[in-house]
């Protein structure tokens, strides 16, 4: 199946006189199910509607919206894949020099804010054609958000574009039955019942129901207090079963929220990923240098969506939502396959995965009836739940027929893998043949941190499960002949982090020899609770304080003292010890961490030299002088 339009010459040349639907993206257009876009326009072709895709359109000219000129039924927005502000930006507000989701990896191809930007040129060129905005951006942005880049709460991204309709968290069936409807004529502004999105109506029109009031826009702009209970309001209904609609007042609209959409069931799920995919970029960036976005991707397998770890820091919770949909074995098989026959494949299917790898079933078995917990409750932290069912057999099972299909060479698992969970299977099986057969030397885990105070604020077990696992998983490598090792992720400057506790990471990962080549500062996106308990000071659950590393320079000694061992960070982790008190980590014997640098060294000669003099002042101020 060839690539859908992107020019009016190929829609001319398909004999559609317009498209039904323009698909608007800040990526670079790649075919391939790893892409939101592709899924959504791959879906939409096959319940029969013609779509044409305008990807990184130029937004500072009218030239490129108008390619294809007004769509039959509405215009559907995205950043790409990630929030257009997370692409440009680092952590430290600086610009970002490379964008992997665009060709050549070159940068300024799309505008900050992008579905902002890109829905109010829409509606100024075409002011009567619907527009629905979806995707990570407007998804975790539906309601007023303190916003990082800004350092200021904004309002929901659905009144700042000027959109008709948001769709959140994972958008096939909203979008298929928006799509139904406005081909039967009804009006975008008379769609307002469909679960999973998002709508405003003056408040003068608005009929009150069943419904959560959050605090207004205006509330949570001027009172942090207000902006932790909404957050709370807005993660406790982010759940399919028990969610209920919620609305927030922005000044004289109300926005309302539609309850949750269900997880696709297995034969949906495993449909979309049975659309024909040309699972690769569009030909016309090769002389660009090709979109290395894919080249992660184009030979890994998704196996699931959700994640009922619900870390606070993540977004998938509010986004994807907790509770985990699965692909059957044959799906996954049948795409396997399909890899086998690509000319690029080499033998090797990089990962087997999604948010969490190895979670094939529910937490539990009382969510089919009740949802998953709220209150904040996790299903693994800080302890697993006595309710937790741990069963890693069907996923193992399918690993075992990926590696024996002719042609593959060996399956790895990239994506996270929760050992948390892992070591509570009363069946080992797993854990063996994951260590024998599908790490590639090393193995990337999550840890996070090792303070229990911080890992509490992060919604992260504490560290003594991830000692367990990591013994474990040493005694198996060595049993197995393998020489692996653990590549641990961890994040500096979290919210409840003091500089006491990034101390304490650092002689934990002393004292265990690991040497993360890599550390995360915490990033607050919108959307999530750590991103609120940065912003307010509170933990949106408890209305307690909570401590907020916030200078830069006291993140850099965070981030510096968990790459202590490296010559460049000296200055900034004795730095560090000094503001934490522990001084004594400063030294050239075994249990230190860094030895002093020149500035001390030279202070410690002077106090030397001085200590000296004084003892010889005292020396001599004791002997009588002969007189002559």
């Amino acid at each position: 199946m060839p690539f859908l339009p992107i020019t009016q010459a190929e829609v001319t040349a398909l004999g559609w006189d317009a498209p039904d639907f323009i698909f608007v993206t800040g990526d670079a257009y790649v075919d391939h199910p790893s892409f939101g876009t592709a899924i959504l326009s791959r879906l939409l072709e096959n319940y029969g509607y013609h779509v044409a895709i305008l990807a990184q359109p130029d937004w500072r000219t009218n030239r490129d919206f108008t390619r294809f000129g007004r769509p039959k039924l509405g215009f559907l927005v995205n950043s790409g894949n990630i929030d257009s502000m997370v692409a440009h930006y680092t952590v430290a507000r600086r610009r970002r020099s490379e964008d992997a989701y665009s060709p050549g990896r070159k940068t300024g191809l799309r505008p900050d804010r992008a579905v902002i930007v890109y829905t109010k040129k829409i509606k100024e060129l075409y002011p009567d054609s619907p527009v629905i905005i979806g995707g990570l951006e407007a998804s975790l942005r539906r309601f007023a958000h303190y916003d990082y880049w800004d350092n200021a709460v904004r309002p929901s991204i659905l009144l700042d574009s000027g959109a008709d309709l948001l769709v959140y968290g994972m958008g096939e069936n909203q979008t298929i039955e928006i799509a139904r409807r406005l081909n039967f004529g009804e009006p975008i502004c008379t769609i307002t019942d469909i679960r999973g999105t998002c709508y405003t109506v003056p408040t003068k029109e608005y009929r009150p129901g069943p419904a959560v009031e959050c605090p207004s826009y205006e509330q949570v702009q001027e009172n942090k207090r207000a902006y932790a209970i909404s957050c709370r309001k807005q993660q406790e209904e982010q759940d399919a079963v028990r969610g209920r609609k919620i609305i927030q007042r922005h000044g004289d609209r109300i926005l309302v929220q539609n309850p949750p959409m269900p997880p696709l069931t297995q034969p949906e799920l495993d449909a979309v990923y049975d659309l024909p995919y040309e699972r690769t970029y569009h030909p016309c960036y090769e002389p660009m240098g090709g979109v290395p976005a894919i080249e992660e991707v184009e030979f890994s397998i998704t196996h699931n969506r959700g994640c009922f770890g619900a870390c606070n820091f993540c977004s998938i919770a509010f986004h994807q939502g907790r509770a985990i949909a699965t692909r059957s074995e044959e799906s996954i098989l049948r795409e396997a396959k399909k890899l086998v026959q690509n000319p690029r494949f080499k033998g090797y299917i990089h990962d087997v995965g999604g948010p969490t790898a190895n979670f094939r079933h529910p937490s539990c078995e009382k969510q089919a009836k009740l949802g998953l917990c709220g209150g904040g409750k996790k299903c693994l932290a800080p302890q697993p739940c006595p309710a937790l069912k741990v069963d890693e057999s069907e996923y193992l099972e399918i690993l075992r027929k990926l590696r024996a299909l002719p042609g593959v060479k060996r399956v790895f698992i990239r994506s996270g893998i929760r050992f948390d969970y892992l070591i509570n299977d009363p069946d080992d099986t797993f854990f063996h043949e994951l260590v024998k057969y599908h790490v590639s030397g090393q193995l990337k885990v999550a840890p996070e941190h090792c303070s229990a105070q911080v890992l509490d604020t992060m919604g992260k077990p504490h560290i003594e499960s991830f000692l367990k696992f990591e013994k474990k998983f040493f005694q198996l490598s060595k049993e197995a002949g393998k020489e692996q090792y653990l590549v641990p992720y961890l994040m500096s400057s979290h919210p409840g982090c003091t500089m006491k506790d990034a101390v304490e990471v650092a002689l934990f990962l002393k004292k265990e020899h690991l040497r993360p080549e890599q550390v995360q500062d915490f990033y607050p996106t919108p959307g999530t609770i750590s991103t609120c308990m940065f912003y307010t000071g509170l933990d949106p659950y408890t209305l307690k304080e909570v401590y907020v590393p916030r200078s830069d320079h006291e993140k850099a000694m965070q981030r510096a003292l968990l790459q202590y061992f490296v010559p460049k960070n000296k200055d900034l982790v004795i730095a560090a010890l000094k503001a934490a008190g522990r001084t004594d980590l400063i030294g050239t014997d075994a249990r230190c961490l860094v030895r002093p640098n020149a500035e001390m060294l030279r202070a410690q000669n002077n106090l030397h030299r001085q200590n000296n003099n004084r003892e010889k002042q005292k020396k001599w101020s004791g002997k009588k002088v002969k007189r002559r």
